[in-house]
């Protein structure tokens, strides 16, 4: 399959601008300067943004000019380190993947997904010119597979809209079950060529969220080991197979927007899995992002996954 130029191998900022206290203070502090400078440093070629609308829009649908400032910035600091930058609304108006956030009636309500579209125009307009190094990716994590045909729907109306005003930044989308490799086959054909099926992985999650105090009938104790999670490189190769089979049909790029291990699990343990994984991502060019940089129960910089950190993003 066709490997994605300059958007190979990333990171996440999660939590600076989504999933976090929608204030000043925490935007301004969470990520400054030095942390895309340390970025620089780590072999990658592009970074996912996840964003909320809550920055972006008050209640009533009006924007908020200064919360599109941390947008910038970030663009600003990735061409000065060279890296691509993909940007992720990972929640709007009405619909969040995790239901503690209380967004209701997006897939229900028409004016809701309208102002979903009108929010995807208003950033096209303020970012298409940045198609050389800008991907744009829809929502993140669909979740009820019975959202599928009204997902399908609103995603072509808003590719479309966004296209009249920004023809050359890819764009990214994803499907039901959370963004599961499972949902490409039935993401709609759409003839564009600078579309990309997006998908998540933290398969098997009782491995990956072992002792999450946030997945449902978790216990907090609970572990399990690498060998007994059931994980090989076939493993991966067969749980994406339909995904892989999709995308050289249709030939639209794959890309995996966040994988990663909760950074309470033994990085001896932690680390076989990421290798199984990347050895599928290399074999196939699928694109990827580990979540993710700082903090978030999966950083990269806290003090137990630091330590395997290069051999996470030093494959291929």
């Amino acid at each position: 399959m066709k490997k994605l130029s300059g958007f190979y191998k990333g990171v996440n900022l999660g939590g600076w601008l989504s999933q976090c206290v929608h204030t000043k203070e925490h935007y301004d502090s969470f990520i400054q300067d030095e942390d895309f400078r340390e970025l620089s440093g780590w072999g990658l070629d592009h970074l996912r943004l996840p964003v909320d609308y809550d920055l972006l829009e008050n209640d009533d649908g009006s924007y908020k000019e200064d919360g599109f400032l941390y947008i910038d910035y970030a663009i600003k600091m990735c061409r000065e380190i060279g890296l691509s930058l993909i940007l992720d609304l990972h929640k709007t108006y009405g619909f969040s993947f995790d239901k503690g956030e209380g967004e209701l009636g997006f897939f229900e309500n028409e004016q809701y997904r309208e102002r979903f579209c009108r929010l995807w125009e208003k950033l096209a307009k303020r970012y298409a010119k940045h198609s050389d190094m800008l991907a744009f990716e829809l929502l993140n994590e669909v979740t009820d597979k019975s959202y599928c045909d009204i997902w399908n729907e609103t995603a072509l109306n808003c590719i479309k809209r966004i296209r009249a005003i920004a023809p050359d930044n890819l764009i990214l989308v994803g499907g039901y079950h959370n963004n599961s490799a499972e949902a490409v086959k039935d993401l709609l054909y759409i003839e564009d060529d600078k579309l990309v099926y997006n998908f998540h992985c933290y398969d098997p999650l009782r491995f990956t969220h072992q002792g999450a105090y946030w997945v449902e009938d978790m216990d907090r104790d609970f572990k399990m080991s690498f060998e007994e999670s059931g994980v090989t490189e076939k493993f991966f190769e067969d749980f994406f197979a339909d995904a892989i089979k999709t995308s050289a049909e249709r030939g639209v790029p794959l890309y995996c927007g966040e994988y990663g291990v909760i950074e309470t699990v033994d990085v001896q343990q932690a680390l076989p899995w990421y290798k199984a994984l990347h050895s599928v991502f290399e074999k196939y060019n699928i694109g990827h992002a580990v979540w993710t940089y700082k903090k978030m129960d999966f950083g990269l910089s806290s003090p137990s996954l630091s330590v395997i950190k290069n051999e996470i993003i030093s494959h291929k």
